[in-house]
């Protein structure tokens, strides 16, 4: 564990406690005379309106104990959790009772402190599970239920409107947020020290406070849709499509034994569905700090406030001081680990409990050295921006970047897996395999137009004059235009290519429109399973219904030449605004289009398959930390706004340098490492990057290649050549 500096102010606050240490009120009222053993010091964090007769007074622990312990028993006066935490660092107290999940978290992971033991709730746990609940018949609801590995519920989250319980609420924001980051569904975007800054995710991620007319999506506290009610009747009423809530809230408040008690807003029961949950929120911990509390003497504690529940005097205690029937023993990992998991992936959590993490901890740090796995040309000058790249991240973040060597796609899903790179630029197809099959996540994507697209559309392309156009224009929900394909002659741009024939024949296979000929793990089925259910190369006269690289009628053209030439039925090549039929036959000028095209208006787009990602970068969640990977993000995306300039007019001055297109600054840097020139040549296209994640990246290219007979096996095993080695090659 590492060292934490103290600021100044912390150690005087400290010590100022320590001033008002003893129990409240006069000591020798406190104290039984017949307590002269050891002596026991509890860190409670007193409320300002208490006197010696309240009762809630935590003397009552104080005298408890010192009878059944007989110890020298006192409270330890601390207006805080985060003094809490200090006074058993520091030896000031022994243990700490009724600390909150936040800040137990925080002394556990930055100081070593343990739980002793924790209250119990309503239903004798010492946890409630956090659920996101959404409606029945919901697309969530449908992924959940529909026993199809491939469709997710949490990824469907993006861009609905969410209930939170409140801002920084434990099950209605902290832990639904610290999945969905953690997990690769949502990136944050800003100052990661800056609590804030999870607000603009929520807001950005979802479809924010206005959507939908939802008056309260993160609603302030005792206001509107506030509480565990409150998102539940958000939900209900319509104005979101999930409620962050406890397990126990649908029971609590719409399926009571006299239905006269559930809220008036209640739908039936089997209306709310829970998507599985993101974890345990720990109950109120008493902690310790082993290296102080010797091990009989934390033993005889424990003991000691387990069995107050067995006697009417201790129960009245538990009760009436610590709003709990019983207490369980239970530790650190048990009680605050899937916690604590999702808290330390929440933007500016330091700042929640006291700036506790002052000082640096392992926390708050990034990565000293964070590797990027790249392939790198034999000439070095092709090199100079992929090490101007790393040269750039070193400036930014202020840690070593090197560059891990690699000369194929499968290599950098190795050195992803086993932790020899933090992130790697890969292809499509690659990137399915390494989500699909490893885990391996979506951190940012390439922009491949000057419109900051990531992606373009698959389409059949038909004739105006065939059935399959006129069952598409008809209106008609019983005519289906794709069960019309069967026995035509097809066009495609080439064998495994995406938008020509994986992207297709996944859909139709996935959708029952095709059998699948031959052995479903032989990607050569594929091959049989297209001549058996199209007309085949023989049929029309066709000669290249799958044609050969460069050959007659391969590609995009290629295959849009098929079709109008009437040597086929159907032509698959891109669709909607990335159109092959705008973009060979629909030119500004009608010279530039080839003398093979029709009038625009005799072909038609039948609804598109799905979407072909762009390259993106990759990254494995179970090496890579979030607060390294957000660092990482919001420089690279920064790099958008960065232009390379020379003698460039700006007030009268000429500058040269790397201009800031956002903030009008000119930095003087190297080129190589100006954000422009970065992008231009590490990036397929030069255009720059985009914040992504996994599922809206790759989720309808994963949903058809999935179906493809033998593509994962012909993926792994041939193409991309995917094995287990784990060599490294760093290149400084």
């Amino acid at each position: 564990m590492n060292n934490v500096k103290i600021p100044a102010i912390m150690i005087l606050i400290t010590l100022l406690s320590a001033s008002l240490a003893g129990c409240i009120g006069n000591e020798e009222e406190s104290n039984s005379s017949n307590c002269s053993g050891d002596d026991l010091k509890i860190a409670f964090d007193l409320k300002d309106d208490l006197t010696p007769e309240s009762i809630d007074n935590p003397s009552r622990i104080a005298d408890y104990l010192c009878d059944v312990l007989d110890m020298d028993v006192t409270i330890y006066d601390v207006d805080s959790a985060a003094l809490a935490m200090e006074a058993l660092r520091f030896g000031n107290a022994d243990i700490a009772m009724n600390i909150d999940g936040g800040p137990a978290w925080v002394g556990w992971n930055a100081y070593n402190l343990e739980v002793l033991a924790a209250d119990t709730k309503d239903d004798g746990r010492a946890f409630y599970n956090a659920h996101a609940w959404v409606l029945k018949g919901s697309e969530m609801e449908l992924a959940l239920n529909d026993d199809d590995e491939n469709t997710d519920p949490f990824a469907l989250l993006e861009g609905k409107t969410s209930c939170h319980t409140g801002w920084l609420k434990s099950a209605g924001m902290l832990m639904p947020m610290g999945f969905l980051i953690g997990n690769g569904y949502v990136n944050v975007e800003g100052d990661l020290s800056d609590t804030e800054t999870l607000r603009t995710t929520i807001n950005d991620y979802f479809d924010g406070s206005t959507g939908k007319g939802n008056p309260a999506s993160i609603p302030v506290s005792g206001g509107l849709y506030s509480g565990y009610a409150g998102a539940l009747e958000c939900l209900s009423d319509g104005h979101g499509d999930v409620a962050f809530a406890k397990d126990s809230t649908v029971g609590s408040y719409c399926a009571n034994d006299d239905a006269t008690d559930n809220a008036e807003w209640c739908l039936d029961i089997s209306q709310y569905v829970p998507l599985p949950k993101f974890g345990s929120s720990p109950s109120h911990s008493v902690m310790y700090n082993e290296e102080v509390l010797a091990e009989d003497k934390e033993q005889a504690i424990k003991d000691a406030l387990i069995q107050m529940k067995d006697d009417e005097e201790g129960l009245a205690i538990l009760q009436e001081v610590l709003g709990t029937d019983a207490m369980v023993a239970t530790n650190s990992q048990d009680h605050l680990g899937t916690y604590g998991a999702a808290l330390e992936n929440i933007p500016g959590i330091s700042t929640k409990y006291g700036n506790a993490f002052d000082g640096g901890t392992a926390l708050s740090d990034i990565k000293s050295t964070i590797t990027i796995a790249y392939y790198l040309a034999e000439d070095s000058s092709a090199d100079a921006n992929a090490i101007g790249m790393a040269e750039r991240l070193e400036n930014d973040l202020g840690v070593n970047v090197e560059l891990y060597d690699v000369s194929s796609e499968g290599m950098i899903i190795q050195a992803l897996r086993f932790g020899n790179a933090d992130i790697g630029f890969m292809e499509g197809g690659p990137a399915w395999i390494a989500w699909k099959e490893y885990n391996l996540q979506v951190l940012a994507v390439e922009t491949t137009t000057a419109e900051r697209d990531t992606y373009y559309n698959a389409a059949a392309w038909v004739l105006a004059n065939s059935t399959m156009a006129q069952y598409h224009l008809d209106g008609d929900e019983t005519t289906d235009p794709f069960a019309e394909l069967a026995g035509k002659t097809s066009c495609h741009t080439g064998w495994l290519k995406s938008a020509g024939m994986l992207m297709p024949m996944g859909y139709m296979i996935g959708n029952g429109y095709v059998n699948t000929v031959g052995d479903a793990e032989d990607i050569n089925s594929l091959r049989d399973t297209i001549n058996g259910h199209f007309d085949g190369s023989t049929g029309a006269g066709n000669p290249a219904s799958i044609p050969e690289s460069g050959g007659l009628y391969s590609g995009y053209s290629g295959a849009l030449e098929c079709l109008s030439e009437g040597y086929g039925d159907v032509a698959f090549a891109k669709g909607d605004e990335f159109s092959t039929v705008h973009k060979y036959c629909d030119n500004d000028d009608s010279n530039d289009n080839s003398d093979w095209c029709l009038p625009l208006d005799q072909y038609v787009q039948l609804p598109a398959w799905g979407s072909s990602p762009s390259h993106p970068i990759m990254y494995n969640p179970e090496t890579l930390d979030v607060r390294t990977r957000n660092a990482i993000l919001n420089s690279m995306l920064s790099w958008n706004d960065e232009m390379w300039v020379e003698d460039y007019d700006m007030n009268g001055e000429n500058y040269t340098g790397c201009y800031n297109t956002v903030t009008n600054f000119v930095a003087e840097i190297p080129q190589t490492q100006c954000g422009g020139e970065i992008l231009s040549t590490v990036t397929s296209k030069g255009y720059g990057l985009a914040a992504g994640n996994s599922q809206n990246h790759l989720g309808s290219y994963s949903d058809l290649l999935s179906a493809i007979p033998g593509l994962s096996k012909y993926y792994h095993d041939e193409k991309y050549g995917i094995t287990d080695a784990q060599e490294s090659s760093l290149v400084s």
